[in-house]
């Protein structure tokens, strides 16, 4: 299918792994599928591009939504987006009248243009107000930096951060915040750099990579996100249809990979006493399309360095019923 030339000049970012992404999804002329993280809008292309099919897109983020435009013009009713969270793609599809579908795709974390934007705050690399919500809604990351304790920082930051100096970064957030209050990025990242060394193993990861990571999974409740999205993508999926995810560091990965293995039936890392609790004849409601995560090509890193650590999983909706509802708190 030919795609205009505008939409094309339009959507200069491509999204890592998107071609393996959208090639593992089967789609199809007449097929139903969501993007449950527009972000720039490569995958709502790539997918729109393959076949006349029916697309419905999400975001929270309503920056996303006003980018949208192009693909309204070029794909007009084929192509639906609606702001909300993807883990409330269930009650949004409903409310349009959709309750199946044959494939869901989520490009996990921040998008490069949030990344790229300094003034929503999500980067070290470029001086902006703290900010990092996804959405123009709760609270901020100044909010956080400046009013939690030193402890609750430290939990935030080696939680989502997985940064063993959790306890040092608090420390200097608290001093230098006693002083004049913490607004601006370049001031966040300048006090964690005299803290923690830069890694001595040919990594050339800034030193404010991780805090900055946590407080905006943290703000933003990714983890609880992806595990209501995984529940309600098995519910809207019908049987054969397609479950895609791309992964940009290990919390979202092991998050994806422990939902998958619960639902083939493995309970890896499952406690026993929650097994006493689940029924012991529950079927499996995914099997694995790729054993092993996909990661980017060598070329795709080199020109697009967010890549390097981005791995794909994809797994295939099974005729068993979806597993019962859960609440999650993070």
């Amino acid at each position: 299918m030919q795609v205009g030339a505008d939409v094309l000049a339009e959507s200069a970012h491509l999204p890592v792994l998107c071609k393996e992404s959208i090639d593992a999804l089967n789609i199809r002329d007449g097929g139903c599928y969501v993007d449950g993280t527009f972000g720039a809008g490569g995958y709502s292309l790539e997918i729109l591009s393959r076949a006349k099919c029916q697309l419905f897109s999400l975001d929270r983020d309503p920056v996303a939504i006003d980018r949208a435009d192009y693909l309204v013009r070029e794909f007009g009713d084929r192509f639906s987006i609606s702001q909300g969270c993807f883990g409330e793609m269930e009650v949004l599809l409903s409310s349009l009248g959709v309750d199946s579908v044959d494939a869901v795709v989520l490009d996990l974390g921040v998008s490069s243009p949030q990344i790229d934007n300094p003034e929503r705050g999500f980067s070290f690399k470029f001086d902006g107000p703290l900010d990092m919500r996804m959405s123009s809604e709760g609270v901020t990351a100044e909010h956080i930096v400046n009013t939690l304790s030193e402890a609750e920082l430290a939990d935030i930051i080696y939680t989502y951060g997985e940064e063993r100096l959790s306890r040092r970064v608090s420390r200097a957030i608290i001093l230098a915040r006693s002083k004049e209050r913490i607004t601006r990025t370049a001031v966040l990242a300048d006090i964690i750099r005299k803290v923690v060394p830069r890694r001595k193993n040919g990594r050339d990861n800034d030193p404010a990579t991780r805090t900055f990571q946590a407080l905006r999974i943290y703000i933003n409740d990714e983890l609880g996100e992806l595990k209501r999205g995984l529940e309600a993508a098995e519910r809207i999926l019908m049987p054969g249809g397609r479950l895609a995810v791309v992964a940009f560091h290990s919390l979202e990965d092991r998050c994806v990979k422990k939902f998958l293995a619960e639902r083939l039936g493995r309970n890896n890392g499952v406690s026993r006493h929650a097994l006493a609790r689940e029924p012991s004849s529950r079927t499996a409601s995914f099997k694995l399309i790729t054993k092993k995560p996909i990661y980017p090509t060598f070329l795709e890193v080199q020109s697009n360095p967010r890549a390097r650590s981005a791995r794909l999983r994809v797994a295939e909706r099974t005729t068993a019923p979806s597993w019962p509802r859960r609440q999650f708190n993070d």
